[in-house]
């Protein structure tokens, strides 16, 4: 079929079997908005460049939209052969198998934009395969992963009590793990942005998630472990789907005394500064009230960390007991004086938790 024409579509499925680096030739607006975790944006128009043709299209027809896409590309032609077989080459050497590797390539709808980069890797012996439906087709896939009936197990915990390192120690010993805060580069609270990367947009959580979770399960048997959160993370949403299954889910409660969470809120947040803890701790003022604001904001001057995270643990822990009381089944655990590591394997041997393999 070399060089004769675009390779036939693959259904999802096929699609997320085959093999090789995963291109996305959609503008790069498009891509930051959401995409195919780990894919690779080799953008056939930029920002400009695909309004242009879009509104060439409305307003002129489908061939001069085509025309104007010919004239933008081809001085782009030379440097995206270059591109496609680097990454053919990358991925074969990371096999270790030249023939192993496809070159999986989708756009908005699966229409032009990818065709035409297919064509090219096609005349380059590329063996490049499409996404049928493009983009849109993935999304559909997405929001179907929260629909199907997830075997959810919930960590929850006053604050302070390590979950998120709890759940990551727990997944390192083979437990089935979705780490909604990782994902969301967010600890779900005011304080939870500091010294974390920008966060994702709703729509690329959903993706990451949806990833995550198909992932998860690989026994019968098996239970996929998150965090307890209120259904948003930072700015990042749960899905709706998802979300309603865990208010639904056994809890599994951690509880460590005021001491020990006090040290780990002053191990993880210290680092970043009294100025921007005092912008976090006055996002919440309202909240916390005008004493508990001024004793916060006092202590963060004076650099006394653990009076601060003292003012504020009242707020924190009337706001978790009150989303707990929803909770349909909870079992309590003290894990007061273990370290990290020593909770998880109690865990697991108490067979509290399971995990998959």
């Amino acid at each position: 079929m070399s060089g004769m024409g675009t390779p036939t579509p693959f259904s999802i499925e096929r699609f997320r079997q085959a093999t090789g680096p995963i291109v996305d030739v959609r503008s790069p607006a498009e891509f930051s908005k959401g995409h195919w975790p780990g894919a690779i944006n080799l953008a056939l128009f930029n920002d400009e460049q695909r309004a242009q043709v879009g509104t060439t299209y409305k307003q002129k027809g489908r061939q001069q939209a085509i025309r104007l896409g010919l004239e933008i590309t081809g001085p782009k032609l030379t440097t995206l052969a270059d591109t496609l077989e680097e990454l053919k080459k990358a991925t074969a050497a990371e096999s270790q198998d030249d023939c192993a590797s496809d070159l999986r390539i989708y756009c908005w709808r699966g229409g032009m934009r990818s065709a035409s980069v297919a064509w090219l890797a096609d005349l380059l012996d590329l063996k490049p395969v499409l996404l049928e439906g493009g983009y849109k087709t993935y999304r559909r896939w997405v929001l179907q992963q929260f629909e199907k009936p997830w075997p959810l197990r919930l960590l929850a915990g006053r604050t302070g009590t390590g979950k998120t390192d709890l759940l990551l120690a727990l997944a390192k010993r083979g437990v089935a793990v979705v780490n909604l805060e990782g994902l969301a580069n967010h600890r779900g609270s005011s304080f939870g942005g500091l010294g974390l990367p920008p966060q994702p947009s709703s729509e690329h959580y959903e993706n990451q998630l949806a990833e995550v979770l198909n992932s998860c399960v690989k026994t019968v048997n098996a239970e996929v472990w998150l965090e307890a959160e209120s259904s948003l993370v930072g700015r990042c949403r749960i899905p709706r789907a998802l979300f309603q299954q865990m208010q639904m889910a056994p809890v599994l409660e951690i509880s460590r005394p005021v001491k020990e969470r006090v040290n780990q809120l002053v191990d993880v947040y210290s680092q970043h500064g009294s100025e921007a803890l005092k912008e976090a701790t006055e996002r919440i003022s309202r909240r916390l009230g005008p004493q508990r604001t001024r004793q916060a904001l006092d202590a963060l001057t004076l650099e006394n960390w653990d009076h601060a995270c003292r003012a504020m643990l009242d707020y924190y822990d009337r706001c978790y007991d009150h989303e707990l009381t929803r909770a349909p089944q909870r079992h309590c655990v003290d894990l007061s004086g273990l370290t990290v590591t020593k909770a998880a394997e109690m865990l697991i041997d108490q067979q509290l938790v399971r995990p998959t393999i």
